[in-house]
């Protein structure tokens, strides 16, 4: 753990938790990922039954996700929903242009608007943090469009001390790993598929089997790029064999080690950055096709 000051961090918690008191009821759109836990967490402190976690459900969550984010929310003791988006239905979603965050968190927020409109709740709480402004997210022009709040950016607080806030809190999901929909392994400008999200889960499902903590499968259509921390290099070089073989029967006919391993903010590359990543020679490749 970053130590941060105590005084500092119990400022910025005050903060959050008075906030969100302001709203008097709410809507957590809730992932199950360390910010939105936190602002879940706090919400059903300061509102109790009034705060209510809402999950959307679709092909682009990965497999797990939903369990985790029920699991979180039985463990706050707060009311939780999932209501089911058709992000995937959406053309402009599937093109998978540099914008296509904002057509899925359009179709995420319209859906739950409707449920706190009809449960006269108006306000929807999200867990952006204030290191998120510096990424470019299209998805947060449909957040404000929506009048979607953001607590933890109202209270300063970025990802290190939400983590840090998390683990003082006694949460489980203070030191979980980065989420992102299974679109974004996917690069810009390659359509989106049903087929395509279905071997990206797959695929990750399976090395999370082996003991890897953070991992990306970027997928160019036959081929598959895996990202992990460099220290979970071993465990791939020991079960290459073992992933050549799988990730060939989900449907990848080449699997690459990507040899800088996990980098945030390194989703959905465009075709000119592939193209350059796929021109240097990785230190560990496995063909599939030569498995045994």
């Amino acid at each position: 753990m970053i130590n941060k000051s105590v005084q500092e961090l119990s400022s910025k918690l005050a903060i959050l938790r008075a906030q969100i008191f302001e709203v008097e009821s709410c809507v957590v759109a809730f992932s199950g990922g360390v910010d939105s836990t936190l602002v879940l967490r706090v919400a059903h402190e300061v509102l109790g039954k009034d705060a209510i976690a809402v999950t959307a459900l679709s092909e682009s969550l990965p497999k797990g996700e939903l369990e985790e984010a029920q699991e979180l929310a039985r463990t706050i003791g707060a009311q939780h929903l999932v209501i089911r988006t058709r992000e995937t239905d959406d053309p402009n979603y599937l093109a998978n242009a540099a914008n296509r965050c904002y057509f899925c968190k359009t179709e995420m927020y319209a859906r739950i608007g409707e449920f706190g409109r009809s449960n006269g709740i108006p306000a929807i709480l999200d867990g952006l943090n204030v290191d998120d402004l510096s990424d470019r997210r299209p998805g947060r022009a449909a957040a404000i469009e929506h009048g979607v709040i953001s607590p933890l950016v109202d209270a300063g607080l970025t990802k290190i001390e939400v983590r840090e806030l998390s683990h003082q809190l006694g949460l489980p999901s203070w030191d979980k790993p980065a989420l992102a929909c299974l679109s974004s392994r996917i690069p810009h400008g390659t359509p989106i598929t049903l087929q395509s999200l279905s071997q990206v889960d797959q695929a990750e499902s399976f090395i999370k089997t082996l003991g890897v903590g953070q991992v990306r499968v970027r997928h160019y259509g036959s081929s598959a790029r895996i990202e992990v921390e460099p220290s979970d290099f071993s465990l791939l070089h020991n079960h290459y064999a073992q992933i050549a073989v799988e990730l060939k029967a989900i449907g990848f006919d080449r699997v690459e080690v990507d040899p800088d391993g996990y980098r945030t903010g390194l989703s959905t590359p465009s075709l000119e950055s592939i193209s350059r990543l796929q021109s240097r020679t990785l230190p560990v490749l496995i063909p599939a096709d030569n498995a045994s």
